[in-house]
């Protein structure tokens, strides 16, 4: 099936008349007619019943006409992203969040590197640090911004950012809530939501209380089921502090700043660079990352 064929059935189609559809075409009618005669063949069937001056489609050609509109739109699509790609007047850029990590943080470098790269079009994909990684050695992002990542591959460059600190997430009916903070005696006596990919509970728990495990609950490796958990009064959930929250949760800093990660950027070692990406990259790296944890 070739796209000129489709464009001479759509074009009888709207005008019902092969002259008039030929002249919009820009083609001889002879042109026009073996067109769509070698589409009735493709697809097996009469698409235009003929006969003197009445043209109708026949019940073939009413079925597939929006298929048959919608290919040709398609195709357009394509051509003119592709025209607007050469011209650099489209500058895709997909950027991995891990789901800790809120897009406020990188909406300064969008916006400096836009600045630098005329037509720049920002796609955000949301997984785990490690699905991430996977998709970023599969080309189908540009860059990601993760906290901890497990047994990291040596094919991806990786640049800490900086520090942020763990915070209590809780309901502000829970009995802590109206705390400044909340001390390492508070969490021992404490149920904690556990998040499943999350070992900061244990790493407390070693470091200031071995002899005696901590108060787990309920348990689950989406972040917003543990939001909702900790809005029903069910628990605390210890997560990133920049990590994007239900409006109605309330946090509360650790004493001596208990836990801690770091926000890095990664990208792929030795893929070379679009223009995009190589912006958003120095922008990103070389941003005041201190003013950020001081004010959120």
């Amino acid at each position: 099936m070739e796209l000129h064929q489709v464009r001479y059935f759509l074009a009888v189609a709207s005008t019902l008349n092969f002259t008039r559809a030929a002249e919009q075409c820009n083609v001889a009618q002879p042109a026009l007619t073996k067109g769509v005669q070698k589409l009735e063949q493709e697809l097996g069937g009469q698409l235009i019943y003929r006969e003197r001056r009445l043209t109708q489609l026949t019940d073939l050609g009413k079925e597939v006409l929006p298929m048959l509109e919608r290919t040709l739109a398609s195709a357009e699509t394509v051509r003119r992203r592709a025209r607007d790609f050469q011209r650099k007047e489209v500058a895709p850029l997909k950027i991995g969040l891990a789901p800790s990590i809120s897009a406020s943080l990188v909406l300064d470098s969008i916006a400096e590197t836009t600045r630098g790269v005329p037509g720049l079009h920002v796609e955000l994909r949301e997984g785990a640090a490690e699905k991430l990684v996977n998709l970023l050695l599969k080309g189908e992002i540009s860059a990601a911004m993760v906290g901890d990542v497990r047994d990291m591959p040596d094919r991806i460059d990786d640049w800490s950012l900086f520090e942020e600190r763990y915070v209590a997430v809780l309901a502000p009916t829970h009995r802590l809530a109206n705390r400044p903070s909340i001390g390492i005696e508070d969490l021992r006596e404490t149920i904690l939501l556990e998040r499943a990919d999350c070992d900061v509970a244990a790493k407390i728990q070693q470091a200031y209380f071995p002899e005696k495990p901590l108060h787990l609950g309920h348990r689950s490796g989406n972040d917003l089921h543990l939001q909702h958990m900790a809005a029903a009064g069910f628990g605390v959930m210890l997560a990133p502090e920049h990590m994007p929250h239900l409006p109605m949760l309330k946090t509360i800093p650790l004493e001596g700043d208990l836990a801690s990660r770091e926000v890095r950027l990664l990208a792929v070692q030795g893929r070379r660079y679009s223009p995009a990406l190589d912006a958003f990259v120095k922008v990103t790296r070389l941003r005041d990352w201190s003013s950020v944890v001081r004010t959120t």
